[in-house]
């Protein structure tokens, strides 16, 4: 099973479209079994195409490109956070190409006032995959020192919701540094998580950020803060950084995470 997780940064990007139509060829050349995306973006102003999803919505645009491609089998589940630059709808996406069982969403945080920038919304997408049930989450969440929405209570919410899962996938942008020591990755890996770069046969360096980006304005290193947890230990062929410039083009202020695991 390969497993992508991408911070999109969606319409803050120069020649976006573009982006989205080489998004679409490496997840044809992939093949990618489930896509977890974050900022994941539609214009308030445009006009529903189904359910909640928008014109212009950023994965909605990616799965036209991929069947312009004749890839056709993926489904896309995509659910809203909160307002964005003022004239955005900013969510979570899943894109799967297996049968899904469930498709849920809830918030993390204190508040779930979408006009607040801090409230953050996780997805779940349970799968059929080979007869066995898995579940997947995309999350974005916030910063270990926020004082208005704490990344534990997100984390604690985001565990309580999952644990009843008999094996889930945390895939995403978590907003902690995982060299950081005695904040939120450690919380998470105290929580019973396994992060799979960590148990991954092959990896890289695992950075996915580069010097200043929103949210982290003074940052001055290579961060590790999109990152792909699992409920129990499983066996990782390799963890690679994708979209950086060496592994692909780079097509977003993050660059994504690739794995490929034996279940």
């Amino acid at each position: 099973m390969k497993l992508l997780t991408l911070n999109c940064h969606s319409w803050q990007e120069e020649n976006q479209i573009d982006k989205i139509k080489y998004i679409a060829k490496v997840i044809k050349q992939k093949k990618y079994d489930v896509i977890a995306l974050q900022e994941v973006s539609q214009s308030i102003n445009k006009g529903i195409v189904y359910k909640n999803i928008k014109e212009d919505n950023f994965a909605l645009l990616l799965l036209d490109e991929l069947k312009k491609l004749t890839v056709d089998e993926y489904s896309l589940n995509w659910d809203f956070s909160h307002i964005g630059y003022d004239i955005y709808e900013e969510g979570v996406a899943i894109l799967t190409k297996h049968p899904v069982i469930e498709n849920t969403s809830f918030f993390v945080t204190n508040s779930n006032d979408t006009n607040f920038w801090k409230t953050r919304k996780i997805l779940k997408s349970t799968i059929d995959y080979k007869g066995k049930n898995i579940s997947f989450f995309s999350c974005h969440l916030g910063w270990w020192d926020d004082k208005e929405e704490p990344f534990k209570s997100q984390v604690d919410n985001l565990i309580n919701q999952a644990k009843q899962e008999n094996l889930f996938f945390l895939m995403g942008d978590f907003n902690n540094d995982a060299h950081t020591k005695g904040e939120g990755y450690d919380y998470l890996i105290k929580k019973g998580l396994y992060d799979t770069y960590n148990i991954a046969k092959i990896k890289d360096d695992g950075i996915t950020v580069k010097g200043k980006i929103a949210g982290w304005e003074k940052n001055k290193q290579g961060l590790r803060i999109d990152m792909i947890f699992v409920n129990k230990p499983v066996n990782i062929d390799y963890s690679k950084v994708i979209f950086n410039g060496e592994n692909g083009e780079v097509v977003s202020d993050h660059f994504g995470v690739e794995i490929q695991v034996n279940i």
